[in-house]
């Protein structure tokens, strides 16, 4: 079997967040003993350059070009000053979602991180425009961080379930995560008011649950301290918000997809957790398996 992460993707646009979230990049790369890679999107003045005159496009593109071997020098300066290596540092034209996404498929990336937020106006809003489209279309886990002041570390996941089926692929990443972060897994189940199951029901789940993992640990030799818990609220995001801040959680694991039509709306739990909470989370797209 190969290794769980072989190759991450660091999306830049120079912001603090975007600068904090290198340092967790960075330690995911160490800790699972991944190539890291850095990725940066100009703008495309082409749409610009067709209208000018021959000489304002040759200035157009000198200028472009100015930029992108600024930016070159200021990610190599950026990874000299915080001591990380990058195999590849990669340059593009254009949308930043679209060309960070294209990216992570060209170079064969198994995860994205980026900062919750940029620079560009619509990233004033909870949870910026590029993260959201990058959350949205990406077909590899993405890693959303914000800037914060505790210490850097991931020991604490938290794993919000709902018992349906497709949360085994949850549960893999959570697992393999756990493992390379040397870290304990919590999962979390929110009592909504209106709740489908009774509190016994939920008690059955969870032990058949907790049998399954131990028989996975026996399985693979591991020991991973695991927990389960049952909280109430209004409804699954403020739950999950609200428990991960009281408790410390350093890292949520969750899907980012129920179905298809969720690319083109707004409004799903996990765009919800995102949006606010302080916590780092791993993003986990229906198309997604780990290795």
């Amino acid at each position: 079997m190969g290794k769980f992460l072989k190759n991450i993707l660091w999306a830049t646009d120079f912001s603090a967040e975007s600068k904090a979230a290198l340092k967790s990049a960075h330690l995911f790369a160490k800790a699972f003993e991944a190539k890291l890679m850095a990725v940066h999107v100009v703008p495309d003045f082409s749409h610009a350059l067709y209208d000018a005159s021959p000489a304002l496009s040759a200035e157009l593109a000198k200028r472009v070009e100015a930029t992108k071997n600024k930016m070159f020098s200021d990610i190599e300066a950026l990874a000299q000053a915080e001591k990380i290596a990058f195999n590849k540092i990669i340059l593009k034209e254009g949308s930043a979602p679209k060309k960070i996404i294209e990216v992570s498929e060209e170079e064969k990336a198994d995860l994205i991180v980026l900062g919750k937020k940029g620079h560009s106006v619509l990233d004033n809003l909870l949870i910026g425009s590029v993260a959201n489209q990058v959350l949205r279309h990406s077909f590899i886990p993405v890693l959303l961080t914000k800037k914060r002041a505790k210490k850097l570390q991931y020991k604490k996941i938290l794993v919000p379930t709902d018992f349906t089926p497709k949360e085994q692929i949850e549960r893999d990443f959570a697992w393999k995560l756990a493992k390379g972060l040397n870290a304990s897994l919590t999962f979390l189940h929110v009592f909504e008011l209106f709740h489908k199951f009774s509190p016994s029901e939920i008690e059955v789940i969870f032990k058949a649950l907790h049998k399954k993992i131990q028989n996975r640990e026996r399985r693979e030799g591991e020991n991973i301290p695991i927990s389960e818990e049952i909280v109430r609220a209004m409804n699954a995001p403020a739950g999950i918000v609200d428990y991960a801040q009281a408790n410390n959680i350093d890292l949520i694991v969750i899907s980012s997809l129920v179905h298809k039509l969720e690319r083109f709306f707004l409004g799903s739990t996990t765009e919800k957790v995102i949006s606010y909470t302080d916590t780092a989370v791993f993003a986990i797209p229906s198309s997604a398996k780990p290795a």
